[in-house]
């Protein structure tokens, strides 16, 4: 009896030493993980409300800020294939080269990829519709959606509203 008593606190013992290595490994964990997130946080643009009103146009406050969409086949970049980038209105953020954009028909600029860490994406279920919204990922602005019915090699359609991007043209310097 004395046996079984000593094998079972010995158990029991081990139960809970493992269970506070565990738990202490995974604080560690998370304090690592809010920190770098403390990090990404840091680099994102911050102005308030009054600040966006005062440097957006209308129609950019509109779509960045309010999540609008302007109306399809209206955008200036629908149908614009110069060499170049696609950048932020309202940060300067790169976004989208443009090797990147094809005709889509969809009405709106279409990429199959963004720039590396450039937007970032979340669930949408406005409207009684299940998307992927993008936002740029230094000002938080709306740009658009994404849907998986896009070309190879990514087979995505980053769909997004002209009145959301600037474009900076390659210059001949670039080229050489």
């Amino acid at each position: 009896m004395k046996m079984k008593r000593n094998i079972l606190f010995y158990l029991v013992g081990i139960i809970i030493i493992f269970t506070l290595n565990t738990n202490f490994g995974q604080s560690r964990v998370t304090k690592n993980k809010n920190y770098n997130i403390k990090i990404s946080e840091s680099k994102k643009m911050k102005k308030t409300e009054s600040e966006w009103k005062r440097t957006l146009s209308t129609a950019e406050y509109h779509i960045l800020r309010e999540k609008g969409t302007e109306r399809a086949f209206t955008g200036e970049y629908d149908g614009h294939f110069e060499e170049g980038t696609y950048i932020c209105a309202g940060c300067g953020n790169d976004l989208f080269v443009s090797d990147t954009k094809y005709r889509s028909g969809c009405g709106w600029p279409a990429f199959y990829e963004s720039l590396p860490e450039s937007v970032e994406e979340s669930e949408d279920n406005s409207f009684g519709m299940k998307r992927t919204e993008i936002t740029c990922s230094k000002c938080d602005g709306h740009l658009g959606h994404v849907f998986n019915d896009g070309p190879q090699p990514s087979g995505l359609r980053y769909c997004i509203n002209s009145v959301s991007m600037d474009f900076k043209p390659k210059s001949k310097e670039d080229t050489q």
